[in-house]
């Protein structure tokens, strides 16, 4: 079997840990903050005593060296090494209230006066803007408003997908509760026919089957799902030849209950058959 090593990357609180904790469970064998210079010899050794799947993870703890990830990380793919980079990001409203919460100081900050909240703010900024060559290499997850559970889950559905090909992760949402960060595409479907105002259907979600039937039902609905479906499938095809790994496609409505995941379920049904598809329920999968 070739050697797989998952890398995980990303800001300050944003739940590299958990993340961490997910691939363990799922059998990896994990290493946190490993310096970047170590990593061809830590693969090496790695491969020999533990197997073929190894987890690390890097944040800005090692700013000095990061800028060589991205160049080792394609020397690896070279020698035939199989590797998932992961970047988990969250909002700076996200980030701060998290260090308010654990009263634990920033990696980047020197003294207890760089933890307000103004110089806190000024660090983040500072670290995405190190970060901001790995992020763009990798598949982002948003955390700003999943549980840690949530995290755990899309991680671990990461690993079970198919390596070397395009996943595409469909994901719903509430517009009330923020725009994904992670999002590739984001399709706005708060104008169609909305379920929440037929007392029946209000109380049920888009995996219900009455709620399905009455958006199928709905000219606006399959016209909607139509138009997307076409974006994607011209577009998406140029994406999977320029060996992009991840795309993200979050559908959003008012609520997150009804309209967005009728139509992710359909989307991720449509394009199943083409490339590999996961469904994502923000406001769902977090109750």
């Amino acid at each position: 079997m070739a050697l797989e090593i998952v890398l995980i990357t990303g800001m300050s609180g944003s739940g590299k840990s958990v993340a961490l904790h997910a691939l363990e469970d799922a059998g990896y064998y994990c290493v946190d903050n490993l310096p970047p210079e170590l990593l061809p010899a830590f693969v090496a050794l790695e491969h020999r005593h533990h197997g073929n799947r190894v987890a690390i993870a890097m944040d800005v703890r090692s700013a000095t060296s990061l800028h060589q990830v991205p160049q080792a990380l394609s020397r690896l793919r070279s020698q035939g090494v199989l590797v998932q980079s992961i970047f988990l990001d969250a909002t700076i409203d996200t980030l701060v209230r998290r260090f308010s919460e654990t009263r634990r100081r920033h990696p980047l900050s020197h003294d207890e006066l760089q933890q307000g909240r103004k110089a806190l703010v000024q660090i983040i900024e500072l670290e995405r803007e190190l970060l901001a060559d790995l992020r763009e290499q990798s598949h982002v997850i948003d955390t700003s408003t999943i549980r840690a559970s949530q995290l755990q889950s899309y991680v671990k559905s990461l690993m079970s997908t198919a390596q070397g090909q395009l996943t595409l992760v469909f994901q719903s949402f509430a517009f009330k509760r923020g725009i994904p960060m992670d999002a590739d595409y984001v399709f706005d479907v708060r104008m169609l026919p909305n379920p929440h105002y037929e007392p029946a259907l209000r109380d049920l979600t888009g995996l219900d089957a009455p709620v399905a039937e009455f958006l199928r039902q709905q000219p606006e609905v399959d016209l909607m799902r139509t138009h997307i479906a076409q974006f994607l499938a011209h577009w998406l095809e140029l994406l999977d030849r320029n060996h992009r790994s991840y795309v993200t496609v979050a559908i959003g409505c008012t609520g997150g209950q009804h309209r967005s995941v009728y139509l992710v379920e359909k989307l991720a049904e449509a394009f199943s058959d083409r490339w590999t598809a996961l469904r994502r329920h923000r406001e769902l999968d977090g109750r």
